[in-house]
């Protein structure tokens, strides 16, 4: 399950999409944009993303982490557009039988998407928009 959108979500609806019989565990990451960064305020940050690649990858990733951790069910959404500072840019919940495997899986799919998804944020502050710096890797 994976969705690029601009309008918000429900983690109450995304976790319904998730369960299943089997689940024991669910692991939840949840990004906000930060309302301070290295000493600046932000007041929001805009969020491009070539959705097209973007939805590959994702779709790699959540195939890579149910084989590799053996997890039941994996979900990524991610926002774009123009979000205000505490508003929510990004959820990943994993469903697995135990919590060791559901924590694991989650940790890769946040560092594979910061290294291959091509998703770009620019702070915006009061002292201007600042581009923040990722580790992605074209390829």
């Amino acid at each position: 399950m994976i969705e690029i959108k601009r309008e918000d979500f429900s983690i109450d609806e995304a976790l319904g999409r998730l369960l299943k019989p089997g689940i024991g565990a669910v692991v939840i990451f949840l990004g906000v944009v930060r309302g301070e960064s290295r000493g600046r305020g932000v007041d929001g940050v805009d969020i491009e993303v070539y959705n097209e690649m973007a939805v590959r990858q994702l779709e790699a990733i959540r195939r890579e982490a149910l084989e590799r951790f053996g997890v039941d069910e994996v979900l990524i959404i991610h926002r774009f557009g123009s979000l205000k500072a505490m508003e929510r840019i990004m959820m990943i919940a994993v469903g697995a039988a135990h919590r060791a495997e559901a924590f694991e899986a989650c940790r890769y799919i946040i560092e594979s998407i910061k290294r291959r998804v091509p998703i770009w944020k620019k702070e915006v502050t009061s002292e201007g928009d600042f581009w923040v710096e990722e580790t992605w890797e074209a390829g």
